[in-house]
């Protein structure tokens, strides 16, 4: 099936159009600028909401009962759910869908889920032209679920319009998981589990740690839910949806979607580079200029940059 036929199918609610163009990016197949052609201008409408936060905080059951708010409103949904691949075998167990069987009759819900491949920072590296395709394939809201992160892995911040980031009581220190890096890239903050004890000194010191940091225009609500219940959801919407008009208002959604289109630009570019420095051990220049390098003619910088000269006139 041809490219364009694809995507005609795709924004008529067909998942296996949908599957299929998902299937291209992950394996960056030879068609994938034909596919990014066709559907740059069909995309930039849906809303884009990261969720992230610390293994076992329910990511999945929030994005589950997300979906089913969303439904509730009218709204066609998208679900991209990352998970870790293993470091031996590759392989991923590829599970969040699993806690998201009630929505797998809905024709207006698309699951995916992706593996990191060994990506660092919470999200498989096709993440970006997936959202582009479940944005182009009519798709209200997109949902994109982080593997369980750290401080140091947050690029989902960057690729989402508006980004969750969940806590839960009863897991050692409430802020421990939050602090640094993860504290400051949230735009609403949910405490989930919240009829376990603990709860209210976690949005307490949740609340505390927020107000010792830079102040914001925008100030991150602290939401607390128990997910398993869909208790608190329709607050978290309330807030998702507040969040987005404040950004509208104040031309921050185009600020970010910019700076994602950037990164997106940016990363593609690195990435053809580095393909073209994996040849250089074949290459005749990087033996001669090591050799003069260690005669002492030149310096490993002159010869970086005269090397690296050379590859981009390719």
């Amino acid at each position: 099936m041809d490219v364009g036929t694809l995507v005609e199918q795709a924004r008529a609610g067909r998942p296996r159009a949908v599957a299929r163009l998902i299937s291209l990016v992950e394996s960056a197949s030879p068609e994938l600028r034909e596919v990014m052609a066709a559907l740059a201008p069909l995309a930039g409408n849906a809303y884009v909401v990261g969720l992230t936060g610390s293994p076992g905080v329910g990511k999945s059951t929030t994005t589950s009962a997300l979906v089913s708010a969303y439904r509730r409103l009218g709204r066609r949904v998208g679900v991209l759910a990352v998970d870790p691949s293993s470091p031996f075998s590759g392989g991923a167990l590829l599970g969040d869908r699993v806690r998201m069987q009630d929505h797998a009759t809905d024709p207006d819900v698309y699951i995916r889920s992706m593996a990191t491949r060994g990506h660092l920072g919470g999200l498989a590296w096709a993440a970006p032209q997936a959202i582009r395709v479940l944005d182009a394939a009519g798709c209200d809201v997109v949902l994109v679920e982080t593997v369980g992160v750290g401080q140091s892995e947050v690029e989902i911040a960057a690729q989402a319009d508006t980004t969750v980031v969940l806590l839960a009581p009863g897991m050692g220190d409430g802020i421990q998981a939050a602090k640094a890096g993860i504290l400051e890239i949230g735009d609403v903050y949910v405490v989930n589990k919240a009829d376990r004890d603990g709860a209210d000194a976690t949005a307490r010191e949740l609340r505390h740690m927020l107000g010792l940091g830079e102040s914001r225009s925008w100030q991150p609500p602290i939401v607390k839910t128990v997910a398993a219940r869909s208790e608190g959801v329709e607050e978290l919407v309330d807030s998702l949806e507040k969040h987005r008009a404040w950004m509208d208002e104040h031309g921050e959604l185009a600020v970010r979607r910019q700076r994602r289109a950037a990164q997106e630009i940016e990363t593609i570019a690195l990435t053809a580079l580095r393909h073209r420095f994996d040849h250089l051990h074949g290459d005749q220049r990087l033996p001669a200029l090591a050799q003069k390098v260690a005669d002492g003619q030149s310096d490993p910088y002159a010869a970086a940059d005269e090397l690296i000269a050379g590859i981009t006139n390719i």
